[in-house]
């Protein structure tokens, strides 16, 4: 899955796209996201080009979830609200980018990573739901924990929702865009982002591997993050 060349040069560039794209759409009033819709989408376009024929239509489905998510979650329920009160072009685009950081990031990081991460986060996850200062983490949580048990890729999700936290860490401070404090139709809470953000990153990543798996299940093959086997 995802082999495209120059993965290190390109995962590093990727990065440092995130770090400038983001303060460009900050700083510079209206044409500052223009510029990162089209760069943003110039650079995937490349990345589809370099891609084999799989990896290209994995990186089409992550885009087309991508926008359905980001449509719901902003523009339908509220949960936050980018800076000019849309949702960037960039964003769908920026995601698969992300993803495909993720999938080559995550068979370099400790195996232990998926059964310890929960571990590492338990304690805020008590101390916000007790103080009702983020109750929407339990929610996130959950469904991070769901991911983990039940998915097929447990590495990745555990790189996606480290990777995922950063870049909303990031986001947030510049004021691309903000979580909302009272979470529309729950009646929860959150902070600005709340911690377990990468849980909806982590679901994007199960919706592609799962539509992957369907796909190949014709062929008898399965998909389970950076390799293929044949099923038994």
């Amino acid at each position: 899955m995802l082999e495209i060349p120059y993965r290190k040069p390109l995962g590093v560039a990727f990065i440092v796209l995130f770090v400038l794209g983001l303060l460009l759409d900050q700083t510079v009033p209206v044409w500052g996201q223009w510029i990162t819709n089209v760069v943003v989408w110039c650079v995937f376009g490349g990345l589809l080009w370099l891609a084999n024929a799989e990896a290209r239509f994995s990186l089409l489905i992550c885009v087309l979830y991508a926008t359905l998510g980001e449509l719901f979650l902003s523009l339908v329920w509220g949960l936050y609200e980018y800076r000019l009160h849309n949702v960037p072009l960039f964003v769908p685009a920026g995601h698969a980018l992300l993803f495909t950081v993720g999938v080559w990031v995550a068979p370099a990081l400790p195996a232990s990573l998926p059964r310890l991460l929960p571990w590492a986060f338990l304690p805020y996850l008590i101390f916000a739901t007790v103080t009702g200062m983020d109750t929407l983490n339990s929610l996130l949580f959950l469904m991070f924990l769901g991911c983990l048990r039940w998915g097929s890729a447990k590495a990745l999700y555990a790189t996606m929702f480290l990777l995922s936290l950063l870049l909303e860490i990031y986001g947030t401070w510049l004021g691309n865009w903000r979580w909302v404090y009272d979470v529309p139709w729950f009646g929860l809470t959150s902070i600005n982002p709340p911690l377990a953000a990468g849980a909806f990153y982590c679901m994007l990543d199960v919706l592609v591997v799962w539509t992957l798996n369907r796909l190949k299940a014709e062929r008898g093959r399965v998909y389970v993050g950076n390799a293929e086997f044949d099923e038994a």
